[in-house]
């Protein structure tokens, strides 16, 4: 029998190290750039990247100091300037925010006090405290917002600010282009998993017939072969909305790409180059993933058969944590957590491929999927309903896997992502499927 004692200290030493990895992320997202930078909205689309950084602290405040340790609020006044529901990020720039230094003030003042909480915290009594939820949760937040202000830095016009080595070179990968995926019942979500969000919640029975799914995700020269075969310039290949959208809006190419006589360039954190031929495309919105899948003859997968994918074992027909297990993830596993600035090339991370030979599932771009988002039978909001309940519905496409961006706490085989099909910011790319005929 486990030692109970043993199991919270385990989750102690894991919600602190938690924290910690997050914070220091927020502070080199929030230290390489000067004063200006940070109270400046580089995008109607993004926050100031000080507002991220004062709601990081105030939402830590209301759930770990407040709701989990009964203590008197430190600042209410500004409750209402981070409420990420009152006030649209447009708006952000003219509030009275706190500047830089008091912003980061308030934060380490919240962040002291809550280890001080997590110190003595018993991880039992409540949904929130069992298994140290809000801690993980809160940690899941602000990874959250560092991947936010990650995309704000690629937003942000001027030199380069961050660094970090790219990801090792691998061999062009040779391998088969697709996988079957056997049809069947799985099990799609959890119900044990101690710091999954409501969304990924409850584990429930799936059907999915037979299909085949990429080995990889599209890569930029394949992605390349639909700009030239003409694949903005024809209809059939787009949704109504989607036609509408790239003649709206000028879209003949991926975020941040220019022609350059015969070659593809991109801006890539403030550094112009070439784009990579064989790393999976990056900043397409969804119109864009559907419209080469249906060139391409195919189609994106749904949430169901991207999970399936991602995590079926067919050798003891069952969901695991992750495609390669159920060991947390690796430096040999993913391309996860900032360790690089780009994703890596296809093929990549042998070690992460799942039981029926998909790689790359798990980190380097985040997958559309053909999904809506929409609640899993038996689903209940916690703990409260603005983190997914408000957003279901038929207006909000389902990505999957995360990204270089996404930290491991804030990433697994369950964890579920969503946004508008025409977002294009988010380090979003995608692979496709098709169904097997039977």
């Amino acid at each position: 029998m486990t030692d109970p004692a043993l199991d919270a200290e385990a989750l102690r030493e894991r919600a602190v190290a938690s924290l910690i990895t997050a914070r220091d992320r927020t502070t080199l997202l929030t230290s390489c750039v000067e004063e200006p930078d940070l109270t400046a909205q580089h995008s109607p689309l993004m926050s100031p990247l000080v507002w991220d950084l004062a709601h990081i602290g105030n939402q830590e405040e209301q759930w770990l100091l407040r709701t989990v340790a009964g203590h008197e609020a430190i600042r209410p006044e500004i409750d209402g300037l981070y409420d990420a529901f009152e006030h649209p990020r447009s708006e952000r720039p003219s509030l009275p925010l706190l500047p830089p230094e008091e912003a980061r003030r308030y934060a380490a003042d919240v962040r002291g006090r809550a280890l001080d909480v997590l110190e003595g915290a018993a991880f039992h009594g409540t949904r929130l405290t069992e298994a140290g939820f809000a801690f993980g949760m809160i940690a899941q937040h602000e990874q959250q917002h560092d991947e936010t202000m990650l995309i704000t830095h690629q937003l942000r016009r001027g030199p380069q600010a961050l660094t970090a080595p790219d990801p090792e070179p691998v061999p062009l990968f040779t391998g088969p282009s697709e996988v079957l995926v056997p049809g069947g019942p799985f099990t799609m979500g959890t119900s044990d998993e101690p710091w999954a969000l409501d969304n990924e919640r409850p584990a429930h029975r799936r059907e999915v017939a037979p299909f085949r799914i990429d080995t990889t995700p599209v890569t930029n020269a394949a992605y390349q072969a639909f700009i030239e075969d003409g694949g903005y310039d024809e209809p059939r290949w787009w949704t109504a909305e989607g036609w509408s959208h790239i003649r709206r809006n000028s879209v003949t190419a991926p975020l941040f790409w220019r022609r350059d006589g015969r070659q593809w360039l991109r801006r890539r954190f403030g550094v112009t180059e070439v784009v990579p031929p064989d790393e999976p495309v990056l900043h397409v919105c969804w119109y864009e993933a559907d419209a080469y899948a249906r060139w391409a003859g195919r189609r994106l997968p749904s949430e169901a058969e991207w999970e399936k994918a991602a995590r079926y074992d067919p050798s003891g027909d069952r969901s695991m944590r992750y495609p390669w297990g159920d060991a947390d993830p690796g430096p040999e596993h993913a391309n996860l957590g900032q360790r690089h600035l780009r994703p890596a090339p296809a093929g990549s991370y042998p070690a992460g491929e799942s039981p029926l030979g998909v790689r790359q599932l798990i980190g380097d771009v985040w997958e559309w999927t053909s999904s809506d988002f929409l609640p899993y039978p038996g689903f209940r909001a916690f703990p409260y309903k603005e983190y997914s309940e408000v957003f279901f519905g038929p207006e909000y496409k389902v990505l999957r896997g995360g990204s270089f961006a996404v930290d491991p706490v804030a990433c697994r085989g369950t964890f579920r992502n969503w946004d508008l099909p025409i977002r294009r910011q988010i380090f979003s790319g995608f692979r496709t499927a098709r169904s097997e005929d039977v």
